[in-house]
């Protein structure tokens, strides 16, 4: 009976069934061969609400699909030339911080690409950048958000965590922990940039306090929202869902009635795409962690750490075989759904390799962040090659070498963790 079960649970995940149904369907089945009452499972999910970190998940995500929806990205571009376009590389670097501002503020890395290439891809071809370069940037960039402040899958990787109970990982720490990390990697792409487009002859564009003041007035509502976030972390008054719920109210009161970009009739619309992710993460959530009480019903962290222990010989071959995984892993899942099947495996063997969860998320999320763009198939590329019309092809020679770049900063985030952590201590 139950090898009929498997081999039909292994048939809908062939044809392309929801991804919770297939969770779903395995934890009930190893719950049922057990001997366990199937009651366990509407249990879990009502224990999921308990979490009071979940408030933060739906109104971050409710303010980011308000900004896409918004001009936000073209001040913020108008912004960033007038602030940068002095600095030798500065159009590549108005598009990192373009890309990474936007992306920490919707949470998608797709949204970024179809959002902003339309303003970023001609400009740096305008400026003298190679259409190839102008293209792989872009791409690579779209998922630079995801370590800033008040990211998604950070949120999600500390509930996740909290929701095991084998370590203490506070979400404030997460965000905090990331910022350098993020910082970093911004730093070596424009520096990839600088090298890459040498022999470019790229003008640039004289500095003018009267256009970056003008700029600045028109975004200085938008620019308000990281003060909000990061303001509201580093005082230690507020919770992180005190936070989204502040981020998410400053948003509409923005966007519906300063900037007008948002009008009242669009909103039921926006919430119905917002809430409609939210809702997926939240049932993949459910069931995912129904299934994590499974695996440590069977002693399944404790086998694959003695496996892994007999096999790997030290702390630093573990984190080098966990990268190379996480971002292979990038490359065919997507981060919210890595986050939550994963997360559970994986964090009771490191904890039994010494490493500190807080660290241990941002080298997650690290991973995923280049495995948007990891051929052959990270989503990234399709998105790209459908926005710019480009064949997927020309896309993997785009992005790989700055793919590269960025996998040199992982390695550096893996093995320097005091880096990581500075903030954090």
């Amino acid at each position: 009976m139950s090898a009929a079960l498997s081999a039909l649970i292994m048939t809908a995940a062939l044809i392309g069934a929801p991804l919770f149904t297939i969770i779903l369907g395995g934890a009930a089945l190893g719950f049922w061969s057990s001997g366990i009452d199937l009651m366990v499972l509407p249990i879990e999910l009502y224990r999921l609400t308990e979490n009071t970190l979940l408030m933060a998940l739906p109104l971050f995500t409710f303010a980011g699909y308000m900004l896409s929806e918004s001009k936000t990205a073209d001040r913020l571009v108008r912004l960033s030339e007038a602030a940068l376009g002095w600095l030798p590389g500065g159009m590549v670097l108005i598009s990192l911080l373009a890309c990474a501002f936007f992306t920490m503020l919707t949470g998608g890395s797709g949204v970024t690409i179809v959002a902003l290439g339309a303003l970023l891809v001609p400009a740096l071809k305008q400026a003298g950048y190679t259409d190839k370069f102008a293209i792989g940037l872009v791409t690579t960039s779209g998922s630079m958000g995801l370590l800033l402040p008040p990211a998604i899958p950070l949120i999600l990787y500390g509930i996740v965590a909290q929701q095991m109970n084998v370590a203490d990982v506070n979400i404030q720490d997460l965000f905090l922990a990331g910022l350098i990390p993020a910082l970093i990697m911004i730093l070596s792409l424009w520096g990839y940039g600088l090298w890459s487009q040498r022999h470019q002859v790229i003008p640039l564009i004289p500095f003018n306090w009267r256009t970056v003041l003008k700029e600045a007035n028109h975004s200085k509502w938008e620019l308000g929202i990281p003060f909000i976030v990061v303001g509201g972390l580093l005082s230690g008054w507020l919770v992180i869902s005190d936070i989204a719920a502040i981020t998410a109210l400053y948003v509409f009161i923005v966007e519906v009635f300063i900037y007008k970009d948002v009008s009242l009739s669009a909103l039921p619309r926006i919430a119905t795409e917002a809430m409609k992710m939210v809702g997926g993460i939240l049932l993949i959530l459910g069931v995912a962690l129904a299934f994590t009480n499974l695996l440590v019903d069977l002693e399944m962290p404790a086998k694959v750490f003695e496996w892994i222990q007999a096999n790997i010989d030290s702390r630093w071959a573990f984190l080098l075989c966990l990268n190379v995984g996480l971002l292979l892993l990038g490359a065919i899942l997507d981060i919210f759904a890595a986050l939550i099947i994963i997360v559970p495996l994986i964090l009771p063997v490191a904890l039994e390799y010494g490493i500190d969860p807080i660290h241990l998320g941002i080298i997650f999320v690290a991973n995923m962040q280049i495995g948007y763009f990891t051929p052959p198939v990270g989503m990234n590329l399709f998105i790209a090659s459908y926005r710019f019309k480009r064949s997927i092809t020309e896309l993997y020679r785009a992005t790989i070498p700055m793919m590269f770049v960025l996998m040199f900063v992982v390695l550096l985030i893996t093995y320097w963790p005091d880096m990581v952590l500075f903030l954090v201590r």
